[in-house]
């Protein structure tokens, strides 16, 4: 009895790991597989092992050419899903290069063994920056817990110095704070809720060591808080006032403009080949950053207090990088 749920156990596998569209196997593949696991099967309880396995749901598909030949058909992802989500693991600065080789083997897995070697294609962008903690993906664990049960964390924050060391703030003093939401923007972000004076800090998740999650109740976070929206109306996570700005930008500018803000902003034709936009954003350094990386192809069109701090911030770079 043992070795008849073992055989079944072994089948599903090998449908999983060696058969796909492209690599069928034949019933007396099937039977050899089994004898290298010490294992006797014939014809006939084969399949009848076939029709169990598709009436446990696996989608076992059935062709004919000069032979019957079998293979798994529909998986949880598709290879072109497999390739994006390993893409997206590629791409992120927020996980270290060790988590992110155990990610892409874990992906690889739900594909056939002929299937991961073209994933694997990928794997070569794997130098690019990545961040050197790796206690993030704990940091994220306890964040999510701390938000769905309503409680504070507590947690140490630091900064790298030049020679790649930790620089613990204010002494190593001990953060307590309530998550209201965790965002990404390139790297993790921890978005904390201080009442009183209503204000939202941001911390990299990166840069949390030590978190724990207390018995400490959460302050409430102010009626109708989105966090989705929220998130919108910042720049790479880095604060500023919340201010309603019109941009003039030329024609050619639309699509990263409606990458940037999104569809929900407002949006007219303007003079000749340009368009305005209006949406609320935090006039930080960043979003004034990303207006002058178009030159003369932008400008912002009110309020004057965001022009003026355009100005600011454009005299300021003129003159650190002048001739000395």
């Amino acid at each position: 009895m043992a070795s008849k749920k073992l055989k079944l156990l072994l089948l599903a596998r090998m449908f999983q790991e060696q058969t796909d569209e492209d690599h069928t196997v034949t019933v007396r593949d099937i039977i050899g597989y089994l004898a290298g696991y010490g294992i006797p099967a014939e014809r006939k309880t084969v399949y009848e092992d076939i029709c169990l396995l598709r009436d446990f749901g696996l989608d076992i598909v059935h062709t004919i050419t000069k032979t019957h030949n079998y293979y798994l058909g529909q998986r949880d992802f598709e290879l072109p899903e497999l390739k994006m989500l390993i893409d997206v693991v590629q791409s992120s600065p927020f996980l270290t290069h060790k988590k992110s080789v155990g990610l892409i083997g874990k992906l690889e897995r739900l594909a056939s063994t002929a299937q991961a070697g073209s994933l694997r294609r990928q794997v070569y962008v794997l130098n690019r920056v990545k961040t050197p903690n790796e206690q993030l993906y704990y940091n994220i664990d306890g964040i999510n817990q701390a938000i769905s049960e309503n409680r504070c964390i507590e947690f140490r924050y630091f900064d790298w110095t030049l020679q790649g060391e930790r620089a613990y703030r204010h002494g190593g003093k001990i953060y307590r704070e309530g998550p209201a939401a965790l965002c990404v923007d390139r790297n993790y972000y921890l978005v904390t809720y201080r009442p009183g004076p209503e204000k939202f800090i941001h911390f990299r998740v990166d840069r949390i060591s030590d978190l724990r999650v207390t018995d400490i109740p959460r302050p409430a976070l102010p009626e109708g808080f989105d966090p989705a929206l929220y998130v919108r109306t910042i720049f790479d996570m880095h604060s500023g006032d919340t201010q309603r700005v019109t941009l003039e930008l030329d024609g050619h500018l639309l699509n990263v403009t409606m990458d940037r803000f999104g569809r929900d902003a407002f949006y007219r034709p303007g003079p000749g080949h340009t368009f305005f936009v209006t949406a609320d954003v935090e006039v930080s350094p960043t979003f004034l950053s990303w207006v002058l990386c178009f030159g003369g192809e932008a400008r912002i069109v009110a309020p004057d207090s965001a022009r003026a701090a355009l100005r600011e911030l454009a005299c300021a770079a003129l003159e650190r990088n002048k001739d000395e």
